[in-house]
């Protein structure tokens, strides 16, 4: 079943794919998309279509830091009743547990997590493994350029991150990501965060109004998924969070959801999963996502897998996919390099053979 996101994820396309020479409305029917979902912030779409639209209207206009230039005017209000929620706590904390409770109900293939140490916070987000893998660099920096504009919103327009840490590597220009998330920005890093200061967590919010959060609140649980659901989807969450730390164990998903073990086994079982295989689904996903995909070192996926070693992700690898970690990303690149060397040829400047050749 698609991963579904409210059509508010694409508030300000308009205006920034008309600013990078894109007509928006052809640009929408070609990744399938209605051009009214523009004015209906609260329909949910598959996160697939915006994923597509965001890739090739990246591609098309040149544009790399597409998705971040969407994230620049974003305000509470553009999440809805959730925003309601966010917008009236008492402090920065409680908003973004308020985001984490409810991150499903805005976009549900975003997984949120935030981890506090002595000196600093790590705001985690991360894209859930699923078959919406298109465009991961434009959909991750309009999340975390929507967080940053969220934090802003409590912390004034002048605070800056610590750091901002990004998993794939550095546009051309950097222009955007300099004016949005400040110069203290780290690429091809091993996942995607925003560190900050404990105390930003803690700075007081003096617009709160416990009365506004109340009534949002109602809403909010009056459309509240079942149980059952909820946990089920809340523990793909964890995991994928987790993997990485290599304490992706039931018993930490369970703490970090606030259950019990038997809570999670028997929501698992009554979805007929059990904990074991959706880690292996989503260790798949991954795999495909960095081995087939992407070109980081075979130790790194390793670790990110949740591997202790790269003998360990070499013997999964082969058990699922029938053959080496290694000789899958060379096959995939032979591929590439023919897929390429076929397009040179097809094009007129190879001469008249391109030509006949293109005529075939």
């Amino acid at each position: 079943m698609s991963s579904l996101v409210r059509a508010a994820s694409l508030t300000n396309y308009s205006e920034v794919a008309r600013a990078s020479g894109l007509d928006p409305v052809r640009m929408l029917l070609d990744a399938g998309l209605s051009p009214s979902v523009l004015r209906e912030p609260d329909l949910m779409i598959p996160v697939e279509s915006v994923a597509l639209l965001l890739q090739t209207s990246a591609t098309q206009s040149g544009n790399e830091s597409f998705g971040l230039c969407m994230a620049e005017q974003r305000l509470l209000s553009n999440l809805g009743t959730v925003g309601m929620l966010i917008r009236d706590q008492p402090t920065l904390r409680d908003s973004l547990n308020v985001l984490m409770r409810y991150q499903t109900l805005l976009n549900g293939s975003l997984s949120l997590m935030i981890e506090e140490f002595d000196d600093v916070v790590v705001i985690r987000e991360e894209l859930r493994p699923g078959s919406a893998q298109l465009s991961t660099r434009q959909r991750i920096e309009l999340a975390l350029g929507v967080m940053l504009r969220l934090m802003r919103q409590f912390l004034g327009a002048e605070w800056q991150p610590k750091r901002v840490c990004l998993a794939h590597a550095a546009p051309r220009d950097l222009g955007a990501h300099r004016r949005l998330m400040g110069r203290t920005i780290e690429f091809e890093h091993d996942f995607n965060c925003i560190v900050c200061a404990p105390r930003d967590l803690d700075a007081r919010n003096p617009w709160a109004d416990p009365a506004m959060a109340r009534y949002a609140q109602q809403m909010l649980d009056a459309s509240a998924r079942t149980p059952g659901a909820a946990v089920l989807d809340d523990v793909r969450r964890a995991v994928l969070l987790l993997l990485p730390s290599g304490r992706c164990t039931i018993k930490q998903v369970a703490q970090y959801l606030g259950v019990v073990c038997r809570t999670v086994q028997r929501r698992l079982a009554e979805h007929g999963q059990t904990f074991s295989s959706m880690v292996n689904d989503i260790r798949k996903e991954l795999a495909r996502r960095h081995v087939l995909e992407g070109d980081r070192p075979l130790a790194e996926v390793a670790s990110l897998l949740g591997f202790s070693a790269p003998s360990g992700l070499s013997r999964w690898f082969h058990h699922e996919f029938g053959c080496s970690a290694k000789h899958s990303r060379a096959e995939r690149r032979r591929a590439d390099a023919t897929a390429e060397h076929r397009e040179a040829d097809m094009r007129p400047e190879h001469g008249k053979a391109g030509v006949a050749s293109a005529r075939k």
